[in-house]
């Protein structure tokens, strides 16, 4: 059932290990990257109860010494004062290198631990250990790190491959429903920027994933990682088609803003509401037929899974106050918004041409069901 995808990068190429029982082979798969038989891992404080002790015994097997450190949970980690913390304790930990840093957590450490280690000593190598849908299958890949400022998310960060990533499937069932939910927007992101066939598999076998159908997840993640390791390989500092990966983001970003990047609307769910707008805009512009946004709609609202504003608690900006928002997204060039649209499910595309009046008026309609 282990599936491998390599990612084509040159002298910084990885695999991307997807399968359950990785935590437990830690140490012999890690082994081959070390000089000396210790590493450093950055985790939080709920995946620390959750799985560290199964990583330490994977090390431990191999002879590997583990130090690490457990940070607070939530977005609000992704900040200079963590990272800062970060970088001082691994200096304390008289990090090299040669070493390498682990990173063993969702999207937030994982962001955080490779932002540290592409400056600690100008660049030190870092293993992701991925523990939620959402970063086996989208943040764990493609080297992204960073952290986000008062201005926005994820504007102050570097490209910093790994070395290795390690996608446990097994550690997908301590997720909560939410949060594997969450994961799962960016999985049918995947279906929607590029593979028609994989969204059509998704809504026959969605509820299995949902479900805890190893197989289907395995399945599910290894499709998503190889689709993302072909666009990067392809464009690895996002001069072009990585924009793709961004389906859904640039409505996303504004949302997360809005809610004060709280627990009112996780990231992945954020995703599954930008995706769902993208193509009701490209609907309204004539680019994809009106029934695509519908079975968008339709899947996420069948999957359990926030569809829309409406399913948005708590009060939102006006639709001027959220276009304002999306004027701080990094994907604003010379001023423009960069929109991924849909000439069909499976068939996104990068563009700035999109009138602010129609975005406008989509996000006037969305936000008028909340009434």
């Amino acid at each position: 059932m282990r599936q491998t995808v390599h990612v084509p990068l040159g002298d910084r190429a990885y695999d991307v290990q997807i399968g359950p029982g990785l935590l437990a082979e830690s140490g012999s798969l890690i082994a081959p990257l070390l000089q000396r038989p210790r590493v450093a891992a950055v985790t939080d404080t709920i995946v620390e109860d959750l799985h560290l002790e199964t990583l330490r015994s994977g090390l431990e097997a191999q002879g590997i010494d583990m130090v690490s450190l457990a940070l607070p949970p939530g977005e609000a980690t992704k900040s200079w004062p963590r990272l800062t913390q970060t970088i001082d304790w691994l200096l304390d930990q008289k990090i090299e290198r040669r070493d390498v840093v682990v990173a063993l957590g969702g999207g937030v450490i994982g962001d955080l631990v490779g932002f540290a280690a592409s400056i600690l000593r100008r660049g030190v190598r870092f293993v992701q250990i991925p523990t939620s849908l959402l970063a086996q299958v989208d943040s764990s890949v493609g080297g992204k790190t960073g952290i986000n400022a008062t201005q926005g998310k994820n504007l102050i960060g570097a490209f910093h491959q790994p070395a290795l990533v390690l996608a446990d499937t097994d550690v997908l069932s301590t997720l909560r429903p939410r949060d594997f939910l969450a994961g799962y927007g960016e999985v049918v992101k995947y279906g929607l920027l590029g593979d028609a066939d994989f969204f059509d598999w998704l809504e026959t076998h969605g509820t299995d994933l949902a479900g805890g159908d190893q197989e289907a997840r395995v399945r599910a993640v290894t499709r998503s990682v190889q689709m993302k390791a072909d666009i990067v390989a392809r464009d690895e500092t996002e001069q072009g088609d990585r924009a793709l990966l961004n389906l859904g983001h640039t409505f996303c970003h504004a949302l997360e803003a809005a809610t004060g990047y709280s627990d009112r609307l996780l990231h992945g769910e954020g995703v599954a509401i930008g995706c769902g707008l993208a193509f009701v805009l490209s609907s309204r512009l004539g680019l994809c037929a009106q029934e695509d946004p519908s079975r968008v709609l339709a899947h996420l609202r069948a999957m359990g899974m926030k569809a829309g504003l409406a399913d948005i608690s708590g009060e939102l900006p006006d639709a001027d106050g959220l276009l304002d928002l999306m004027g701080q997204d990094k994907k604003v060039v010379d001023g423009q918004l960069r929109f991924i649209l849909a000439r069909g499910i499976g068939s996104a595309f990068v563009t700035s041409d999109v009138p602010r009046n129609e975005v406008r008026t989509v996000l006037g309609d969305a936000l008028a069901q909340r009434a």
